[in-house]
């Protein structure tokens, strides 16, 4: 579970790219070469849409190292606002892919999923900053996975979309 809590955040914006992706090439959506759907800050996420109205502005997010290594420590920086309070209730879809096998695929309470980064619902409308060590094994495959993190309300209001990819070497 500990490899999910800190591999879900960063590779759930990669599974968001990848249905865009497909919705392009299908034609069922039109994107402007200039969209730009990187998360500010210094890591591998991207919103998996445009996030002027999402519940949750996210000013940055800042990996060290990014990318990610296996055996190494990761420390997750992160700063935003929420525009509105976010009670229990509130879920998060999370979807996590090794190459094109799916490995989770699963909804999940958001109250108790921020737990592991020493948050607790209620969130409270306003600012907020994270600051999160994780011990990354040293035994994750190596390979490329994908990560997709679709949160919402339990009114169903979105608060975010995440999704990214990262790469892990041997």
């Amino acid at each position: 579970m500990k490899i999910t809590t800190v591999l879900a955040p960063l590779l759930l914006t990669s599974a968001v790219a990848a249905s865009r992706l497909v919705n392009i090439v299908a034609g069922t959506q039109q994107v402007a070469l200039e969209d730009n759907l990187a998360v500010p800050g210094n890591s591998p996420l991207f919103f998996c849409s445009k996030a002027d109205k999402d519940i949750l502005t996210i000013e940055h997010v800042d990996l060290t190292p990014n990318p990610p290594e296996a055996g190494k420590n990761l420390t997750i920086s992160a700063r935003g606002t929420l525009s509105a309070d976010i009670e229990d209730g509130a879920k998060v879809h999370l979807q996590v892919k090794y190459g094109l096998i799916r490995l989770i695929n699963q909804e999940a309470d958001l109250c108790e999923t921020v737990k592991n980064v020493d948050l607790n619902c209620p969130l409270k409308k306003g600012e907020m900053e994270l600051k999160k060590d994780v011990e990354l094994p040293k035994e994750i495959p190596p390979g490329k996975y994908t990560v997709l993190a679709d949160v919402f309300t339990k009114d169903g209001d979105k608060i975010t979309c995440l999704t990214a990819t990262v790469v892990f070497h041997r």
